[in-house]
């Protein structure tokens, strides 16, 4: 069985193989600075570690990993363009860095590559990972818009919330964990509870950014911290306070989100004192925790080695305990 360690570097070493140092080195440039940030690289360890799990060598769904590892970072720089973020795993973005069209060319390219990258599993196997990964693709595009939408509109739900997460950041680990089964010959019902088992962590994960997002130490977290509250944006802490808040704090946290002419380190602090008050980080924590522990229940319905299952279930508990 290989360690988290050893699959990391399989992963490190297929990333660092691919052709993304050519010409024009404006287009490939970026590719690069962006890829060889790292990052923490959960999904591709998610198809390898799935792979491992039902029986099969995870040098075979190398493929695979490479081209969800692509795929995640293509999305970061045109999001990064959308939420107009200054910073990337503590980089500066690649918009900020080149300039918009720059990313916007480079991202659409390493979604092509992506693609190209995936075409190299079991030929047998093509066609359903190919539904797979363009299924989510799309699925991902409409999180991302449901999250637009969300700035603008003035009362998201709960529920609202946790589907748009469930697209935009779940599917991707959900289908991460549910292509390593497959390219192992994996059952469909094994491959199905996989997927719910990743979609439950990918909920708790993108909570946990959010939390992060407003309570993290910005030189670990790599992002500045507070850059949801002054881009309007309605995470979970947002929406906990708006449940827990009176018509007062209610109707002043509601005007906040509206004004843009505050300096944004004042419109932080003062979003920040609410949260504070409301115990809105301590309700967050719990609802992470539930999602966390709907990821349990469901692999523990699985039948696999006792280490394999150990694996799973460290790496899913460092996600939702990280820092950064």
């Amino acid at each position: 069985m290989y360690t988290q360690d050893q699959l990391h570097e399989k992963i490190s070493n297929a990333l660092d193989a691919l052709p993304i140092h050519g010409e024009p080195i404006g287009l490939y440039e970026p590719i690069s600075y962006t890829l060889n940030q790292s990052g923490k690289r959960i999904r591709p360890l998610f198809v390898l570690v799935a792979n491992q799990i039902f029986g099969g060598d995870p040098v075979e769904a190398l493929p695979a990993a490479t081209a969800i590892e692509i795929f995640h970072n293509f999305t970061l720089l045109h999001d990064d363009i959308i939420d107009q973020a200054p910073l990337r795993r503590g980089y500066e973005t690649v918009y900020r860095k080149w300039n918009t069209n720059v990313a916007i060319l480079s991202g659409d390219t390493m979604f092509a590559i992506a693609y190209g990258e995936l075409s190299k599993s079991k030929p047998e196997l093509l066609p359903s990972l190919m539904q797979l990964f363009s299924k989510t693709a799309i699925e991902v595009c409409e999180g991302q818009q449901y999250d637009i939408d969300y700035e603008l509109q003035q009362h998201v739900g709960l529920k609202e919330y946790i589907n748009m997460i469930r697209l935009k950041t779940a599917v991707l680990l959900a289908a991460s964990l549910k292509i390593g089964a497959m390219t192992a010959g994996a059952s469909e019902e094994n491959s199905e509870k996989i997927y719910k088992f990743g979609i439950a962590m990918g909920i708790a994960f993108q909570l946990q950014d959010d939390l992060l997002d407003s309570y993290g130490n910005q030189a670990i977290f790599g992002k500045k911290t507070g850059g949801d509250i002054a881009i309007n944006k309605k995470t979970v802490l947002f929406i906990k306070a708006i449940e827990k808040s009176s018509d007062t704090i209610r109707l002043k946290l509601e005007r906040l989100y509206k004004v843009n002419n505050l300096p944004v380190d004042e419109k932080v602090s003062k979003v920040m004192s609410i949260f504070d008050t409301l115990g809105v980080k301590e309700s967050t924590e719990e609802l992470i925790q539930s999602y966390f522990n709907e990821a349990c229940h469901i692999l523990d319905s699985i039948n696999i080695p006792n280490e394999m299952r150990a694996m799973l279930t460290d790496i899913a508990s460092n996600m939702i305990k990280r820092v950064r």
